[in-house]
């Protein structure tokens, strides 16, 4: 019914218009010409560098609420990349473990670090990645948001608010950056707390840096404590200045914080190392301190 009532009003225009003087100024007496084709409906595309009131996993426009970073805010959009090419091929968002995922990932750790000053995985910083609804995705929408969070500490990644930019944060003396921490044991000898102190005061683990393992399955990860045990020893040797000899693991202990399984899927696979004394307190940091900072301490 309406498209009849839309056509019987186009004829009486047509009609009126054939019926007057002459061709109406403007026009070339064409009307089918002179219509506009309608616009191409636009796809959503968030901002770069704003801020959220919350975190979202999912980027639903509904729920799309940046703010200036000068105001409290959990989240932060620090880049803004696009898939192309196979990885912009599938009908539906990309899951964990996927290959855009991971190529997502990818970009989105070469970029943070730029922000950052450093790796996002050397302090309280928390990543996610957040992906176009799926029905953006099948409405053509290709983006992906690299967004931050300040996390409440080592342990608990918890979002803390913030009414500040995360860019620069880890810089050198940076707050947010891994330093010194004293370290309990449960009664099975597996790491209970990591309170975070100043290296001036008496201490027994510090963070050293960050060890890329190798691609493979998670299981097979997880199962090789030795040898990410033996990964960290060697970033406490380049960290203090140590030779990396057979006497290094009568030097240090180390504590690791790996990556879990979906993160580990998505293409992170750092583990956070750091250098452990058992037996003693600390009172500086150990790096570049060489033999002198941590001796070799037999049984």
């Amino acid at each position: 019914m309406r498209r009849w009532l839309r056509a019987g009003a186009l004829g009486a225009v047509a009609a009126l218009a054939l019926a007057g003087c002459g061709v109406p100024e403007g026009t070339d007496g064409d009307l089918a010409d002179d219509w506009k084709l309608p616009a191409a409906p636009a796809v959503f595309q968030p901002e770069n560098g704003t801020c959220h009131p919350f975190h979202q996993q999912i980027g639903y426009v509904t729920s799309y609420q940046p703010v200036a970073c000068t105001t409290e805010h959990l989240t932060e959009t620090v880049h803004l990349g696009t898939l192309t090419g196979a990885n912009a091929e599938r009908s539906t968002p990309p899951p964990v473990g996927s290959t855009p995922r991971q190529a997502a990932y990818a970009e989105c750790q070469r970029e943070i670090a730029r922000v950052l000053g450093a790796d996002w995985r050397s302090g309280r910083i928390g990543l996610s990645i957040v992906f176009p609804s799926p029905a953006g995705w099948r409405g053509g929408a290709r983006w992906f948001r690299c967004d931050l969070v300040e996390q409440t500490s080592l342990e608990l990644d918890d979002p803390k608010k913030r009414t500040t930019s995360l860019a620069g944060a880890l810089k050198p003396g940076s707050p947010l950056t891994y330093g010194c921490f004293n370290a309990t044991l449960d009664a099975a000898r597996r790491v209970d707390e990591m309170n975070p102190v100043a290296c001036t005061k008496q201490h027994n683990a510090e963070f050293v840096g960050v060890h890329e393992a190798a691609a493979g399955s998670y299981a097979a990860f997880e199962k090789n404590d030795e040898k990410i045990h033996r990964a960290c020893l060697k970033l406490v040797a380049k960290y203090a200045k140590l030779p990396d000899d057979s006497n290094l693991k009568y030097r240090s202990g180390t504590i690791a914080y790996q990556p879990d399984e979906d993160e580990w899927a998505d293409g992170n696979r750092g583990v956070k190392c750091f250098v452990w004394t058992d037996k003693r307190k600390l009172t500086r940091s150990v790096k570049g301190g060489g033999t002198k900072a941590l001796p070799i301490q037999y049984a």
